[in-house]
């Protein structure tokens, strides 16, 4: 089998999902992309059990034919390949690979295509439209409140659940929990699934820039996502989603409005003079000002910074995790943002001041409880 293929073109798309590639996966032959060629369309796939992606590149070809080919080497030779033509040639009876270019020639050892895991379908599938951009909003909302720890397997992947009306995307590592939820994209039947961190990473960074619609399928186990040349299927959580909606306080009777970049440029500052364990900020209204503190006794720093703000309620002192405050208010794109608090040992709930058309977000952080803070 052999075919010819630009040097960039293939290297643009084995880039585009060379992410799901793993070292040391539990079956070796996930270390290779797997080609497949038809009717001059090169098919290549990648997949780490969980996750699979593929894409296609045109490709010029005389005949037929599938290889499992090894993925760091091939990509470190496209990536030193100056813009050219090149040509693949393979041996199905040595499952050896022959890349020619202008000037060179290169052999690596290949497997047989046979070997390479099935890539499971998506049968019986609830379908939702939707463009690259809403998912990308969706993701970058919600993906950097996932949590790690995989005793707790549900709170690793962001819960989406679609209705007739909307659909919400949620996350949570226990500290912290976004919802984010889309008025534009709806469902005809009711449904719940949990996206895998991974997989919505690999989405992220494979998304285009340009705004194309994405075509999103699901049934209980999978999900697929097609948009452009890229498709992608991964094994959903399954798991049961916490009881989110409980934990958000309905009564908050403090509200501070403030600028959010001053807010954000503040917490910065302050933040490095925190704990390093606890990363403690205090937060302290009185009146239409807020007080910003931190300090860390172990090595007698501390710092404080005052900020004018619009508040209604009652005085309050809270203490917050600074990383958490800085990284929600960090995906926020309003000019100002409103916090509400109900007690000092309740979470406390961040909105921006401004929202999209079609999207609402809240944002949901716990307390540091400021008797730890001395």
């Amino acid at each position: 089998m052999k075919f010819i293929v630009s040097s960039s073109a293939l290297l643009k798309q084995l880039s585009g999902i060379n992410g799901v590639v793993t070292t040391n996966p539990v079956v070796p032959i996930l270390e290779n992309f797997l080609f497949e060629i038809k009717e001059g369309k090169l098919t290549i796939t990648a997949s780490d059990l969980q996750t699979s992606m593929m894409t296609e590149i045109d490709v010029e070809a005389k005949e037929d034919g599938n290889i499992a080919v090894p993925a760091r080497i091939l990509i470190e030779t496209l990536k030193n390949l100056p813009e050219q033509p090149v040509t693949f040639s393979i041996d199905h009876d040595t499952y050896s690979v022959e890349i020619s270019s202008d000037n060179g020639r290169y052999k690596l050892a290949g497997e047989n295509a046979t070997d390479f895991p099935n890539i499971p379908s998506v049968s019986n599938a609830t379908a939702v439209d939707m463009s690259t951009d809403v998912l990308s909003s969706a993701i970058n909302n919600t993906i950097f409140a996932t949590s790690n720890d995989e005793l707790r397997p549900a709170m690793t992947g962001v819960y989406v659940n679609l209705s007739n009306t909307n659909t919400t995307f949620v996350a949570t590592d226990g500290h912290r929990l976004i919802r984010y939820r889309r008025v534009d994209i709806a469902a005809e039947e009711a449904a719940n699934i949990i996206v895998p961190r991974k997989a919505l990473n690999l989405l992220k960074s494979t998304l285009p820039s340009e705004n194309v619609p994405v075509t999103v399928e699901f049934n209980n186990s999978n999900a697929y996502f097609k948009f452009g040349n890229i498709q992608m299927i991964c094994r959903l959580v399954d798991e049961r989603y916490p009881d989110y909606e409980n934990v958000i306080p309905v009564d908050n009777e403090n509200n501070m409005t403030i600028d959010r970049v001053e807010f954000l440029s503040s917490l910065r500052r302050i933040a490095i003079y925190a704990n390093k364990t606890t990363h403690q900020v205090r937060l302290k209204l009185t009146g239409s000002e807020l007080q910003i503190s931190a300090e860390d006794l172990d090595f007698s720093n501390e710092a404080n910074e005052r900020l004018s703000c619009e508040h209604d309620g009652e005085d309050i002192e809270i203490g917050f995790n600074a990383k958490f405050l800085v990284e929600m208010l960090n995906n926020i794109s309003s000019k100002q943002v409103t916090l509400k608090f109900s007690a000092p040992n309740r979470a406390g709930l961040i909105v921006p001041s401004e929202k999209g058309e079609n999207e609402d977000i809240l944002m949901l952080v716990m307390p540091v409880m400021l008797n730890n803070y001395v």
